[in-house]
């Protein structure tokens, strides 16, 4: 997992409220077995018409939004089912960083397992910048996780939020599951010497 320190980036702005994972990645995409290439999928039904041209009036579709990296919704962003493959398809899309005034539990868990920074901040803030982003494609906005603040070029929007402390080391060091167990890698291998020392028996 790529560490997360600090961003600077467009943003594509889904002015919507309760965008759930099934809008995020829709249910027939999900018996791929890799994790990756889900970002073709992307809000696939809201990205294409039904006879799978590009739906001209979706945000990802439009001039200047394609590239973005930071996605901004409405409340409750990625409720609903807990697949993970949301935060997947948001990853493999090209999206760092998700802003929303709160997101569904499961899925923001998620995103911190998969390298997605979520961040909460007051709905008028959220609303202002997606006004901003909605008048401008070029519309840039930085997002710091050390100093845990986010601010545009000319700081009419500036606003800080709040990370749990565990979650903000991880994504600052790019640690997932895998990457926190590594980081006791010593203490693991002395360990399992004492095992196969004593011959693999544990005593009761």
């Amino acid at each position: 997992m790529e560490p997360f320190v600090s961003l600077n980036a467009k943003l594509a702005p889904i002015n919507r409220v309760n965008v759930d994972t099934d809008q995020i990645i829709p249910k027939q995409f999900l018996k791929r077995v890799e994790r990756t290439g889900f970002g073709q999928f992307l809000f696939n039904d809201w990205r294409f018409m039904p006879d799978g041209s590009e739906n001209k009036d979706f945000i990802l579709n439009q001039k200047g939004y394609s590239a973005a990296e930071i996605l901004v919704s409405g409340r409750n962003f990625g409720c609903g089912s807990s697949r993970e493959h949301a935060p997947w398809a948001l990853q493999d899309y090209g999206f760092k960083c998700i802003i929303a005034p709160s997101f569904g539990d499961i899925f923001f868990s998620n995103c911190f397992q998969n390298g997605v920074l979520p961040v909460v901040l007051p709905e008028d803030t959220v609303a202002q910048i997606i006004e901003n982003s909605e008048n401008d494609p070029e519309y840039r906005i930085n997002i710091d996780l050390e100093s845990q603040r986010v601010w545009d070029e000319n700081e009419e929007v500036v606003a800080e939020f709040s990370i749990e402390p565990f979650r903000r080391h991880c994504m600052l060091n790019g640690l997932d599951d895998i990457g926190l167990t590594l980081e006791d890698e010593t203490d693991i291998a002395v360990f399992e010497s004492g095992r196969s020392n004593q011959g693999g028996i544990l005593s009761i």
